[in-house]
C-alpha cells in the first residue's frame, strides 16, 4: 500500500509542474548527451592513440654522399638497439617508388623527380614510441644521418585538437550539469512547497523521513531516467546523420562509433542522471523540509 502510494504521489507530483518537469527533463538530456559524446570521445581518441602509437615510424634519412661503411656500421648499431623494434632499409628505389604512390595524383611532380634524388632511409619501429628524443639524441650525430624525423610529432598535434574537442565537450557537460541540478533543486523545492501542509501532517502522525522524502526523490530519479533515454536518443541521432555528412570525411581520422559502443555508454548516463538527481533532491529536501 505504502508503494502504491509512494508512486502514485511520484506521477501526481510530476504533472503537477509539467512545465518545470518537462524543463528538467531537457536539462539533463543535453547535459547527459555531451557526457555521454565526450565518454566516446576520451575512448575513441585513447583507442586512435592505442592504433597510431602501435604502427608510428622514425626515419633516419641519410645523406646523399654516405658510405657503405657508414650504412652498415648504423645498421648494425639499430638492430642491436634495445629499443628498437624492427627495422627496414629503403634504398633510393624504394623510396621513388614510395614517392609515386603518394604523389600518383600529381603526375608532374613525380616526372620532375629522379630516383637517384630521394635519399636512402632507414624506417624503426620502436618498443616504445615516447622514446622518440632518446633514438633522436642517439643518432643525430651519427656519420651518414640527415636527417631524423618522428611521424608522431605529427599526431601529437591532432592529438591536441582531438584533446581540445575532449575537453570543451566535458566542460559543456559539467556546466549543463550544474543547471541540471539547480533546476531539480528548484522543481523539488517548489514540489515540496506546494505539498507542505500534507507533509506537515505526516510528520505529526509519525511519517518517517523516508516515506515524506521518497517520493519527491523518485520524481528527481524519474526526470534523470528520461533525461538519459533522450540524450541516448540523440546520441543515435547524431550517429545516424553523421555518416551522410560532411562529419563522415573524418572516419579516416576517427574510428568510427559503433552502435554497441553507444549502448553501452547508456548505463553511464542513466546512473549518472539517476544518482545524482536522487542526491541533489535529497539534500533540498534536508535543507528545505528539515526531515
Amino acid at each position: 500500500m505504502r508503494m502504491k502510494y509512494v508512486l502514485s504521489e511520484v506521477l501526481v507530483g510530476l504533472w503537477r509542474n509539467v512545465t518545470m518537469t518537462i524543463a528538467m527533463i531537457i536539462t539533463m538530456a543535453v547535459s547527459l548527451f555531451m557526457l555521454g559524446g565526450s565518454g566516446l570521445l576520451y575512448q575513441k581518441v585513447g583507442d586512435m592513440k592505442d592504433l597510431y602509437y602501435e604502427n608510428v615510424e622514425v626515419s633516419i634519412f641519410l645523406t646523399q654522399e654516405v658510405t657503405e661503411q657508414q650504412r652498415a656500421d648504423l645498421d648494425s648499431k639499430l638492430k642491436s638497439d634495445p629499443m628498437v623494434k624492427e627495422v627496414l632499409y629503403v634504398d633510393k628505389q624504394q623510396a621513388y617508388e614510395r614517392f609515386q604512390q603518394m604523389y600518383a595524383d600529381a603526375p608532374d611532380l613525380v616526372n620532375a623527380v629522379k630516383p637517384d634524388q630521394l635519399p636512402e632511409s632507414f624506417r624503426l619501429k620502436l618498443n616504445n614510441p615516447e622514446q622518440y628524443k632518446n633514438i633522436y639524441d642517439q643518432y643525430k650525430e651519427s656519420e651518414g644521418v640527415d636527417e631524423i624525423v618522428d611521424q608522431s610529432k605529427l599526431l601529437d598535434k591532432v592529438f591536441g585538437v582531438l584533446t581540445g574537442f575532449q575537453n570543451g565537450a566535458l566542460a559543456i557537460a559539467i556546466v549543463m550539469a550544474i543547471a541540471a541540478l539547480l533546476l531539480v533543486a528548484n522543481t523539488i523545492q517548489v514540489a515540496a512547497y506546494s505539498k507542505r501542509r500534507e507533509v506537515a501532517v505526516m510528520k505529526l502522525v509519525g511519517a518517517s523521513n523516508w516515506f515524506i522524502q521518497a517520493p519527491f526523490v523518485l520524481e528527481a530519479v524519474v526526470a534523470g531516467l528520461l533525461g538519459s533515454i533522450l540524450g541516448l536518443v540523440a546520441l543515435a541521432v547524431l550517429k545516424v546523420t553523421a555518416a551522410g555528412s560532411s562529419l563522415a570525411a573524418l572516419e579516416g581520422l576517427i574510428t568510427p562509433v559503433s552502435w554497441g559502443e553507444i549502448f553501452l555508454i547508456f548505463p553511464l548516463m542513466a546512473g549518472v542522471g539517476a544518482v545524482v538527481s536522487a542526491g541533489t533532491a535529497w539534500v533540498t529536501l534536508r535543507f528545505y523540509l528539515r526531515v
